[in-house]
């Protein structure tokens, strides 16, 4: 008598039409932030010359996964937002789930490479160049992405290897690893502690890396109160907003077992909306250098 499902059913942020009207304005306003504010950084460090340095580069990039990332669940969120029935065939949602892990978990490995980047632009800058060449900054961020690759991989074939057979009601906007696995036919404790294991501790080992580099950058600047380190302290305080808008959320959602806990679809939305929003603007508002390369362009 064995049944798989073959769709889920997503409850959405809520259930009251007035809201979910007011939630499309709002996340369909925050989703074209997201694609003109992130297009435009690309298009600005592609066409001028003077940002080719590996900051710069790894800003472009981080442009591009912001993207990817708010892309994976922005247009389904918007179209459930209208729709009576949010059904998601099983196929998709795997699909999202693994997407969704391979752009998150190569957005914080990129973020880890561009706090490193800018600890040896401060602390050793006389290395810099041959540090961070562009050699060295492309195997960087292939690494990222193959990072993301390895670490979504195996949440995908934990996932899929698991029953489906009765409940198909997700209480969330998208499909994750939490609310998926809750519906298994099956014991899922020992699954749900690989992937809190997998998931949790690549945010909380990156994490405590960022704030490592940032610490030794602070302690630099300490002791050089120049012009030039107080632009820099500027530079790594917009980018410590960053890295906490969000790994913090991440951190609190993977870092625990899946099966004990109730859902977290409203701080899903930190690091799947406000953080892809707030990068383009912190990254530009707080950059000269990038805001004049805008106007002329």
């Amino acid at each position: 008598n064995f049944s798989r499902v073959t769709e889920f059913i997503l409850l959405g942020l809520s259930e009251t039409k007035e809201l979910q009207v007011l939630f499309f304005t709002f996340f369909f306003l925050a989703y074209a932030m997201v694609l003109l504010g992130n297009l435009l950084i690309i298009v600005t460090v592609r066409t001028d010359p003077k940002l080719s340095s590996p900051m710069y580069f790894l800003l472009c990039n981080l442009s591009f996964i912001d993207i990817c990332c708010t892309s994976v669940t922005s247009p389904r969120m918007l179209v459930d937002l209208l729709s009576q029935r949010k059904a998601i065939a099983f196929e998709d949602c795997i699909a999202q789930l693994f997407f969704l892990h391979f752009v998150g978990a190569s957005e914080m490995f990129l973020l880890t490479v561009m706090a490193y980047d800018r600890y040896t632009a401060i602390c050793k800058p006389l290395h810099y160049t041959a540090i961070m060449s562009r050699q060295v900054c492309w195997l960087l961020v292939s690494a990222c992405w193959v990072g993301g690759f390895l670490h979504s991989i195996v949440q995908t074939l934990l996932t899929i290897q698991l029953p489906f057979c009765g409940p198909n009601t997700i209480d969330n906007y998208f499909c994750d690893v939490p609310p998926v696995i809750r519906l298994a036919c099956t014991d899922i404790y020992v699954t749900a502690w690989l992937m809190a294991s997998n998931s949790g501790l690549i945010s909380l080992v990156c994490f405590l890396v960022l704030v490592t580099s940032y610490t030794f950058i602070l302690l630099t600047i300490r002791v050089r109160f120049t012009e030039g380190h107080w632009k820099a302290l500027s530079t790594c305080a917009s980018h410590v907003m960053v890295v906490t808008l969000f790994f913090v959320p991440c951190i609190f959602i993977y870092l625990r077992p899946f099966s004990t806990f109730p859902s977290d679809k409203h701080i899903c939305v930190i690091y799947t909306v406000f953080s892809p929003v707030m990068n383009p603007l912190i990254y530009t508002l707080r950059n000269n250098e990038v805001k004049a390369s805008m106007w002329k362009l």
